[in-house]
């Protein structure tokens, strides 16, 4: 196994390849770093014949020790692609490395340093696993080296990353897969089909029924595990001491990380929504929200527990995102209801699924694997069934949940098209859109 924990370097390398050619010039170094942060200059991509091999890399293995673990679970799913094979992996964490590339062979790289990975020739797609904080720099940055990506949902940590995300990837000409695998899942598509075709007349409501996340903490302060590289772990995020809960699987209640459960299943629900509403390349234009709020006490979780954040549509929609009811997806329509989830469908009338929809009915992107046509894309250069752009649409509204879950009591109104709010409250609303990120890292 190669490992080379050269994340200092490495990171050095990458930060100062494109200043240094505009400093060279005589710009000033601040607007370099601008310029150089904006440009998208990535190398041309192989085209792959019909034999080709397609070398894979994995980002970010981990999850939870001795539970799933979803970006093994995805790189897995990447080496059981025909034609397709894992060739390198990269973790933070020495157990999970170790872990993984035993998975994969005695031949697969390990890498400690996920720049270091990217820096490999050999390496044509990358599949990221990591927490949402690391997204947007780990996303951009292997594009920028020439790779395809599949990205876990949700896309980004703020709807600034996920917009930056968005825009190199088409710059780049990148095959971009937002994990948001419900998506090829024939209920879900079907779920959408009927909706898009009618088949419950004009819809009036949507429920995205969600899980609650946990209230936890103060959590105890301890040593740094000597397997893991905390500072590399937190990357981007704000510099803290170690606490356990933090890091892998617990990481989705800690708003520092990622969302809470606005944004682990909000991503997989909300999405859907929006593919039902052909709301794809745009979104709602209001929202407002109830919930608890966290007290942010130090070393707790601290995002949503329970929620119910409701928003408007352009066309009268009403979309409700609550942690009540059973999981899964509710549309109301003139004439009739239907739900949805990973189990089952039905609906109030069994002819609403049974009669078959017409030979001129809108038909949708059909996937029935994820990780599969991902890899087809790849191969023929087409677009993946939930590319960045939708990838990033499908989250924000996550975020502007939980950004309205943060500002109780005021009613958000949003413009879609600028990405940004607009009207009362906006003063309040806009400057959460980001957050800034820890030096060097920047998007």
């Amino acid at each position: 196994m190669q490992d080379r924990n050269d994340n200092n370097s490495g990171r050095r390398r990458f930060l100062t390849r494109s200043v240094a050619g505009l400093a060279a010039v005589g710009l000033p170094e601040w607007f370099a770093r601008e310029e150089a942060s904006a440009a998208v200059q990535s190398p041309p991509r192989k085209r792959f014949g019909p034999n080709d091999q397609i070398q894979v890399g994995g980002i970010g293995m981990g999850g939870s020790r001795g539970g799933y673990r979803q970006g093994l679970g995805d790189t897995r799913a990447a080496s059981r692609q025909s034609g397709c094979k894992v060739v390198a992996v990269c973790d933070v964490d020495r157990v999970h490395l170790d872990e993984s590339v035993k998975e994969f062979g005695p031949d697969t790289k390990g890498y400690t340093y996920y720049r270091t990975l990217l820096e490999q020739p050999d390496i044509d797609a990358v599949v990221i696993g990591s927490p949402d904080h690391w997204h947007a720099t780990m996303a951009i940055d292997a594009m920028k080296s020439g790779k395809d990506v599949y990205c876990e949902k949700p896309l980004a940590l703020t709807i600034y990353e996920g917009r930056q995300i968005a825009d190199t990837a088409r710059k780049a000409g990148a095959v971009f897969q937002t994990g948001s695998q419900q998506r090829s899942d024939g209920r879900f598509r079907l779920a959408c089909e009927l909706v898009r075709n009618g088949r419950l007349g004009e819809i009036k409501r949507v429920e995205a029924r969600l899980p609650g996340a946990p209230a936890g903490g103060p959590f105890p302060v301890a040593l740094v595990p000597g397997d893991l590289n905390w500072d590399l772990w937190l990357g981007p995020a704000p510099k803290v001491e170690y606490i356990k809960e933090r890091t892998h699987g617990s990481f989705r209640y800690w708003r520092e990380y990622s969302g809470g459960m606005m944004t682990d299943w909000g991503a997989h629900h909300l999405d859907i929504t929006q593919w039902a509403l052909g709301m794809d390349d745009s979104g709602p234009v209001a929202v407002e929200a109830q919930g608890t709020t966290p007290t942010y006490e130090p070393h707790s979780f601290n995002v949503s527990t329970a929620f119910d954040v409701t928003y408007t549509y352009p066309n009268g929609v009403t979309v409700v995102a609550t942690n009540k009811g059973e999981n899964g997806i509710r549309f109301e329509g003139e004439t009739g209801w239907l739900f949805v989830s990973r189990d089952r469908i039905e609906a109030s009338d069994k002819a609403i699924l049974d009669d078959p929809l017409p030979e001129n009915a809108i038909r949708l992107y059909k996937s029935d694997n994820h990780m599969g046509n991902f890899i087809a894309c790849v191969r023929d250069r087409k677009a993946p069934v939930c590319t960045a752009e939708i990838g990033h649409r499908s989250a924000t509204v996550c975020h502007l949940g939980n950004i309205a879950l943060r500002l109780p009591g005021k009613p958000l109104r949003w413009d879609p098209k600028r990405e940004t709010f607009v009207g009362e409250n906006q003063g309040d609303a806009n400057p959460l859109r980001r957050t800034a990120m820890r030096e060097p890292w920047a998007v």
